[in-house]
């Protein structure tokens, strides 16, 4: 297991006991390598770092005005799909450290992969494949979800990417199946209550890329949440980090006072660790995560779409329910169900 500079400097992590916690912070600790993943899972390679270069066949961003509205659902056939079936795997882009949406269980003795996001994959995969296993899952940070995308890496990322205009210029979103908000996470002895001046010359850290560093970049009450390289003691970044999930990691080693990113993630962030928790009531933001395919795939969009639609379907019984049921509702309880989905009309 890789440890990052400093470690032992900074002591161990808090609030993390017993044999189950200690496997969980390794697994947490080692997103800052991004673990190889097993039977036919293999790592992201070969990217560039960022989000790449917008395609000529993007929209402008100001004809962007509901970036949650995609191509209706279709169960058609096309050229991305037909890709898909000659390979007989669906390569998704996915998290492995993510709590409770992408991650592999150290309880579990096969390692797989499960959370909410894997739950849909699968989904996908057996609409398209015939075969809910018929997938070969690439874990990417945080900062490479378009890229993974615009380079032929994967199909989809199914990664809690939030739809904005920003993203949709460069990657081809379907229509909304989760609402989530930004919020405060902080260890719960912490003077910080929220998003608020509370945060005024607090250390925060957010993931590159992630719609966190632009909220803080439009309103930071204060925080500092950008590094400054001389002034840092390690090389790499402390405050922007490739991983959100990076930013726990210096939660936890001190590095940081609090981390700003989605109250979905920061809820099984909490979950996982009792000494931190989320701040303010209720998120400041309303976003909405997407499964994104590259510019262009309208084919598969459709499709992911139509798989969405029957996923939604049977109320308190539907896939999504029943997923939800398993997977979130401990950490975020109290969600009757998904987001309506939005579709274009031309």
């Amino acid at each position: 297991m890789t440890r990052p500079k400093g470690w032992a400097a900074r002591g161990r992590l808090r609030g993390w006991g017993g044999v189950t916690g200690m496997a969980v912070a390794c697994a947490v600790t080692a997103s800052l390598t991004l673990l190889p993943l097993a039977h036919g899972e293999g790592t992201l390679g070969g990217l560039h770092t960022g989000q790449g270069a917008t395609s000529a066949v993007a929209a402008k961003a100001e004809e962007c005005k509901d970036p949650e509205a995609s191509l209706p659902a279709s169960s058609a056939d096309g050229p991305s799909i037909e890709k898909i079936r000659k390979r007989g795997k669906l390569i998704a882009g996915v998290d492995q450290n993510s709590f409770r949406w992408g991650y592999r269980n150290p309880e579990a003795e096969s390692g797989t992969l499960e959370g909410f996001d894997i739950d849909l994959v699968r989904a996908i995969a057996e609409n398209i494949l015939g075969d809910r296993d018929a997938v070969i899952f690439r874990a990417i940070p945080t900062n490479q979800r378009i890229a993974a995308l615009e380079n032929d890496k994967v199909d989809v990322v199914v990664r809690t990417m939030t739809i904005n205009c920003k993203r949709a210029e460069q990657v081809a979103f379907s229509t909304a199946y989760f609402q989530a908000g930004q919020q405060v996470l902080a260890p719960r002895k912490s003077t910080i209550t929220g998003y608020d001046e509370s945060l005024k010359g607090k250390r925060v850290c957010t993931a590159e890329g992630s719609t966190a560093y632009d909220a803080l970049n439009e309103k930071s009450f204060g925080a500092v949440f950008e590094d400054e390289h001389d002034d840092t003691e390690l090389d790499e970044d402390q405050l922007t980090v490739p991983n959100q999930l990076d930013c726990l990691v210096r939660l936890q080693l001190g590095e940081v006072d609090a981390v700003v990113t989605d109250n979905a993630l920061a809820a099984g962030q909490a979950a996982q660790d009792p000494a931190v928790e989320l701040k303010g009531e209720k998120p400041f933001t309303t976003e909405y995560y997407g499964v994104a395919a590259k510019l262009g795939a309208d084919d598969l969009v459709a499709r992911v779409n139509q798989v969405l639609a029957e996923y939604r379907q049977g109320g308190a019984d539907s896939p999504w329910m029943t997923s939800y049921r398993t997977w979130l509702a401990e950490g975020l309880p109290g969600i009757k169900g998904p987001p309506a989905p939005k579709y274009r009309s031309n």
